[in-house]
């Protein structure tokens, strides 16, 4: 995903908030035909890099997702590209209508022969809730496999726009999906977004929508000021457990992520690296150090009573805190009770299913739904992390993940991210913003890295992700 052009390029929109911000651009003086034609033509931009004067079909819809097809088509056409149009049913919308009687080329209907090497999905967009019909299912199905490269619009026909479902049992496999005026939370959300390739956004003009969520997008840091020492730049407290590899994970997380001190407390020494500082004293007494930044603790902590002792003494320091792995399942309103700093919390969806229950919440709903349901209940900020991960806050502040690479799934990785987070939080960052940029980092640290990488090849990334960013 490409950084965004300006702030509101940056929104995901629910299906409802989507209509309301094109209601609002038509109501400024725009137009229904405008708005597809400013959203067709920059997605035929896209398809034209694609296709490079390949055979296009592009499947058009009923309504005006159909209509966007048509000023794709047209526009492909007028450049002097091959393209077919095959027409699902009659246009039903007047806009849909226009862009279809301005379309010069060759229109087909559903029964029509069709292939080439790249096939448009503009059969259904956002505002689809029930699965496709068994005709539309067909000729969807059959299109897509008939061609070497698929392009979604908008969304992939067959995904339900605010929850990431996909509506039908198959759907075909995208090459890239090009949103059109705005993100949508499908864009993200797993199971559709495991389906859409890659991401673009052809933006129409949409304002500011208030309480529009964001996407997590490349954050802007900079280098340490000139005076700068390493208390200035921010001391990190890891409190490890048990299983202290875990934690010198997180730790060497923290030290690429900007914190500028990261200290590990633990009951030893051993395979612990050289520039990472252990301190072997009582733990009560290391975490009353008014130099501290932020706490992290959960990695490798265990879950017996010294556990539990270790999260609490933790959590009664009050700088900002992050909570993650065997500190998630001990975590419950009573430690947080007396909290001042912000907490922020890591779990997946096991640990997210512990916290529900520890707070209360009954679980039901989106991700995003849960998260932010969560982050209410315990006035903390949870990051839900996993193959797609959402970011909420206690205040209703919510955002999204790209979809990052499939080989985080191994052992360690989370250690890594919540290294990143507390380092941001050590930096000086809120914790929301703390999240979003730790979330960030560890996303971009896993691109760069090797196939089949370790959590230790993947924290040896974070820096390069940091330097990315400045």
């Amino acid at each position: 995903m490409r950084p965004s052009q300006s702030p509101q390029d940056n929104q995901i929109l629910t299906a409802a908030q989507m209509r309301e911000a094109e209601a609002e651009l038509i109501r400024q003086g725009s137009s229904v035909d405008a708005l597809m034609r400013t959203a067709g033509q920059g997605a035929a931009e896209w398809i034209w890099r694609i296709c490079a004067g390949r055979k296009v079909t592009v499947l058009c819809g009923p309504g005006n997702n159909g209509g966007d097809g048509y000023v794709i088509a047209e526009t492909i056409r007028a450049r002097g590209g091959h393209v077919t149009v095959v027409a699902a049913s009659e246009p039903q919308t007047d806009a849909a209508r226009n862009a279809r009687a301005l379309y010069h080329g060759t229109v087909t209907g559903p029964d029509g022969a069709a292939e080439g090497d790249v096939f448009v999905d503009c059969l259904y967009g956002s505002g689809l809730t029930r699965p496709l019909s068994a005709e539309d299912f067909a000729l969807l199905s059959r299109l897509a496999a008939a061609h070497h490269h698929r392009v979604a619009v908008d969304l992939p026909s067959g995904v339900q726009s605010d929850t990431g479902m996909v509506l039908n049992e198959v759907l075909p496999l995208y090459d890239l999906t090009i949103a059109l005026g705005a993100w949508k939370y499908a864009h993200f959300l797993m199971p559709s977004t495991a389906r859409m390739g890659t991401l673009r956004l052809v933006p129409i003009g949409v304002g500011p929508v208030e309480s529009a969520a964001i996407a997590v997008s490349r954050p802007r840091l900079s280098a340490p000021d000139a005076d700068a020492h390493k208390y200035r730049r921010g001391l990190l407290a890891v409190v490890g457990g048990v299983m202290p590899g875990a934690a010198v994970l997180a730790g060497l997380a923290a030290q690429g992520a900007g914190a500028g001190y990261v200290k590990l407390f633990a009951e030893s020494k051993r395979n612990v690296p050289a520039d990472l500082v252990v301190d072997q004293g009582p733990l009560i007494d290391v975490l009353t150090d008014d130099r501290n930044t932020a706490v992290l603790v959960g990695p490798g902590l265990g879950r017996d009573t010294a556990a539990r002792e270790r999260l609490a003494v933790a959590l009664a320091d009050a700088v900002p805190a992050v909570v993650d792995a065997d500190a998630l399942v001990l975590l419950g309103p009573r430690l947080l009770a007396e909290r001042k700093g912000a907490t922020v919390v890591t779990p997946h969806e096991g640990e997210l299913l512990a916290l529900e229950r520890a707070f209360g919440c009954d679980g039901s709903g989106s991700k995003p739904e849960r998260a932010l349901a969560l982050a209410a209940a315990g006035g903390m900020i949870v990051v839900a992390k996993g193959p797609d991960t959402v970011i909420a806050a206690p205040d209703g502040r919510l955002a999204c993940a790209p979809r990052a690479s499939s080989w985080l799934s191994t052992a360690g990785t989370g250690d890594v991210l919540a290294g990143c987070i507390a380092s941001r939080l050590a930096a000086g960052a809120d914790g929301f913003a703390a999240a979003c940029e730790g979330v960030w980092l560890h996303g971009e640290a896993a691109r760069r890295a090797p196939p089949a990488f370790t959590a230790g090849q993947l924290g040896q990334m974070v820096p390069a992700a940091l330097a990315a960013c400045l």
